[in-house]
């Protein structure tokens, strides 16, 4: 795809996206990391005083830090929008009061999930490391104990769910970025992909036959043009790097992970024919932040926007939110955030492409 097409795709749907006034979903479920994290994270307690807790995580949009890792919306955020749904409540916050709190979804994803439970990496010797042992196996639990607040029948269940929209991640990321940055190699890590997808497909699976008729299921990003794969993995060899300054191999396995799951989904699609099972393409909604940032009005496609300085402003020693850190003047003209996360406006783009673009299959 050249780059005048990737632009007209872009354009054509934020103006749809601005003008749609779209109400197909009355409730959303969403399963995940910190990619859809709306405060788990933060309401678990898992951390100590985590960054995401205080500015300037949240300036942008909500003026004050919500456990989102951004500085403002996720794409979350703005489908829910899409269809004039409020943002999603974190289950941690309204776990106590979900008959009345509960009404149009909820979102379970954890900031540090993987999809493999937390034991598979105490097992290989890098449990240290897991923000969180709240994978999606333990959110798939508070979904059903959800499930059990709201409705009990098959009937109302069915009701309940008729019109709802199950988004299941982005999930599996940190399955690899925890083993990638303790020493993993692309090889070794190959060998993960199918357990990863196998989970995310038998999650998928479970809230089918708990009742839900439409889910979304995205692949991973490209990885290669993160600020710290960049970082982690800077190379004097030229060859690595592709035209765009990002790292040909690490998106090479994104785009592996990427082609496996697609193919699990088709698999499942024959198995449960009345569904609508979508493959939500990130990598693909995420390309033109990289490949034509000026065209979407991004002065820097590769830093991070908050960060501790060095070549893509990533410094571990002084990530965003910690001393020694500082933030950029104007986040609406970055891509990246944190050297990890996206900025709101990267958020926007993707969700976009999504909604109005051409980026899921069958379109949402």
């Amino acid at each position: 795809m050249n780059m005048v097409t990737l632009f007209f795709l872009f354009f054509c749907a934020h103006t749809r996206l601005s003008a749609s006034t779209s109400s197909g979903y009355d409730k959303i479920f969403s399963f995940g990391d910190s990619i859809a994290d709306t405060g788990n994270l933060l309401h678990s307690g898992a951390l100590a005083n985590p960054v995401i807790g205080r500015l300037p995580y949240g300036e942008t949009f909500f003026n004050h830090p919500t456990g989102r890792c951004s500085d403002g919306r996720l794409i979350i955020d703005f489908i829910a929008e899409k269809y004039g749904l409020p943002y999603l409540p974190p289950y941690l916050q309204i776990a106590k009061s979900l008959k009345s709190k509960a009404k149009h979804g909820v979102n379970f994803a954890v900031a540090g999930a993987t999809a493999l439970d937390a034991q598979f990496f105490y097992d290989q010797g890098i449990g240290g490391i897991l923000w969180t042992n709240d994978s999606l196996n333990i959110q798939l639990g508070w979904f059903k104990r959800l499930k059990s607040s709201m409705c009990t029948t098959k009937q109302e269940c069915d009701s309940y769910f008729k019109r709802s929209l199950f988004m299941m991640g982005e999930i599996g990321g940190n399955d690899y970025n925890y083993a990638f940055f303790l020493g993993g190699t692309i090889t070794k890590l190959k060998r993960m992909v199918p357990l990863v997808v196998e989970t995310i497909i038998s999650a998928t699976s479970m809230v089918i036959e708990e009742g839900a008729k439409e889910v979304v299921v995205p692949g991973n990003f490209p990885i290669g043009c993160s600020a710290i794969y960049l970082t982690f993995f800077e190379t004097q060899n030229k060859t690595a790097y592709d035209g765009n300054g990002c790292l040909k191999a690490y998106n090479a396995f994104s785009k592996y992970h990427n082609t496996q799951l697609k193919l699990a989904l088709e698999t499942l699609r024959q198995k449960y024919p009345l569904v609508r099972i979508i493959y939500a393409d990130y990598y693909g909604a995420a390309k033109a932040l990289f490949h034509i940032p000026h065209h979407l009005r991004l002065e820097n496609a590769l830093s991070a926007c908050c960060g501790g300085g060095g070549p893509y402003n990533f410094n571990i020693t002084a990530r965003c939110g910690h001393i020694g850190s500082k933030v950029c003047e104007d986040p609406s003209t970055y891509s990246n955030w944190d050297g990890v996360h996206l900025t709101e406006t990267a958020y926007r783009h993707i969700a976009t492409g999504l909604l109005d673009g051409t980026f899921t299959s069958p379109p949402i």
